[in-house]
């Protein structure tokens, strides 16, 4: 028997550039804001949503503030009773949420839900987060002489890059230079208003200074302060939503795969485990191709683009080759012909990824999911990718040990 389809509706994603501490504003008024932003633009009322699932990965440390599946209820009062939950699974969170909504809608428990991710960042100083965020490493166990963790561990995935293939960071700097470049067309990106220079994409100590071993400031996702929200429903509901809209099933998009795998916390086991095979993170690898199978297509060549976590460059590069874009070790090869640049062959974070949008941690995965459902659809505004029918994303937590895929496409 087939499985049965989850539609996205719609959704809404806030301003990735607002610092909401500065507004004397906090994590319960992102998942306000973001809850109210897709119910409008879904033209819903909560009475139609039977469940919620909201992820985030450091309200606790950030905040203090934790049982964030209630925080919906708390701000918004009409949600009082809805069932609702919290998740977490560093970076991947709200993917994770989106997995447990599809599930509730698939076995027939709900017609409707509400994902959410919410994350707020930029409430402490740099140092204080950055110290947060390491939680999602082993800690005591690993980056222990790091100052940041997390410019540390992913330049030690592109030291193995390096070891295994050779890696120039002319490559890694262009990935920069085109992630920047498409948030300029993206009003909600962090860095749309951001200014740089050729020199900010080169090994240039004053206008991209290294951070962390061969991670330099350009190569890095910009964290930040902000939500996203996904109204998924399942088919019966949908078809219903769209009459109602004067529209079809079919002109909606709908997750046609998914794939999931979680590996161990530690990165240096992660490389240790893969050292003889083809890919650097084979079970990166998987969870793509897990998402391929159940979608029922070949490989990335029946894609229309791609959102990827680019917490840093080196991760986009390793994403380039696990998409199959290029053999084991060639990513290079993709970005020096253009292939993933917006006009490319098959464009990556057309939004701007992590580094030109911004990654409000726990709520990266929801955003990515509804970026691909607006390219889909055809409503992405000014970083539309003409003719796109078929998006994948793929979004990690921690050092690529949570790692969810989804494909999402629409019949119409």
């Amino acid at each position: 028997m087939a499985t049965p389809k989850v539609y996205v509706l719609g959704g809404f994603q806030t301003d990735f550039a607002k610092n909401w501490s500065r507004s004397g504003e906090d994590i319960s008024t992102i998942v306000r804001d973001a809850t109210l932003g897709a119910m409008a633009a879904c033209d819903m009322q909560p009475n139609e949503i039977d469940t919620i699932h909201v992820g985030n990965a450091f309200g606790e440390l950030h905040r203090n503030q934790a049982h964030l599946g209630a925080m919906v209820a708390s701000t918004i009062p009409e949600f009082y009773g809805t069932p609702a939950s919290r998740h977490e699974a560093a970076c991947a969170s709200s993917s994770i949420a989106v997995l447990a909504a599809m599930a509730e809608i698939e076995a027939g428990r709900y017609a409707s839900a509400l994902v959410l991710g919410a994350e707020e960042e930029r409430n402490v100083h740099g140092d204080q987060a950055a110290k947060n965020q390491a939680a999602a490493a082993w800690v005591g166990h690993e980056g222990e002489n790091a100052k940041f963790m997390w410019p540390h561990m992913f330049s030690t995935l592109g030291d193995e890059y390096d070891r295994r293939f050779g890696l120039k960071y002319e490559h890694l700097g262009r990935i920069a230079e085109i992630n920047l470049g498409n948030a300029k067309r993206n009003p909600n990106s962090q860095t749309r208003a951001w200014k740089f220079t050729d020199a900010s994409f080169r090994e240039d100590e004053e206008a991209n200074p290294v951070i962390e071993g061969r991670i330099r400031r350009q190569d890095c996702g910009q964290i930040t302060d902000g939500g996203a929200a996904v109204i998924l429903a399942s088919a019966e509901f949908a078809a219903a939503y769209a009459k109602r809209r004067g529209g079809t099933l079919e002109q909606l998009p709908y997750i046609a795969g998914w794939g999931h795998r979680t590996a161990s916390l530690l990165m240096s086991e992660k490389l240790e485990r893969s050292r003889g095979q083809p890919y650097v993170l084979p079970h990166v690898r998987e969870a793509i191709a897990a998402a391929w199978k159940r979608a029922g297509i070949a490989g990335h060549e029946s894609l229309d683009g791609i959102e990827t976590h680019d917490c840093f460059t080196t991760t986009e590069y390793m994403a380039i080759d696990h998409f199959g874009l290029t053999a084991p070790g060639e990513s290079w090869k993709a970005i020096e012909s253009g292939a993933i640049a917006h006009d490319g062959k098959l464009p990556i974070n057309p939004s701007g990824g992590l580094i030109g949008t911004g990654h409000p941690v726990g709520a990266t995965g929801a955003r990515m999911l509804l970026d691909a459902a607006k390219q889909v659809t055809g409503t992405a505004g000014s970083y539309q990718v003409e003719g796109a029918k078929t998006f994948q994303t793929l979004n990690i937590g921690g050092s690529c040990t949570t790692v969810v895929s989804f494909v999402v496409t629409r019949e119409g």
